[in-house]
């Protein structure tokens, strides 16, 4: 199965939004602070994700 390098990024990026978003809210509420690294979790996964190429096949 081939995965593109979009699908792969979003895949990621999703996974890191939802990890930090579990441990933003665990106290019951949301700050600034926390949805700001929410979203630079996305935003640095979505990048560095995408930039690393997929490992070629055999």
């Amino acid at each position: 199965m081939r995965i593109s390098a979009i699908a792969k990024s979003i895949v990621g990026g999703l996974a890191a939004g939802a990890t930090a978003a579990v441990t933003a809210v665990q106290d019951g509420s949301l700050t600034t602070g926390e949805g700001v690294t929410i979203v630079l979790a996305v935003l640095g996964t979505w990048g560095i994700v995408y930039a690393v190429p997929n490992r070629p096949s055999v």
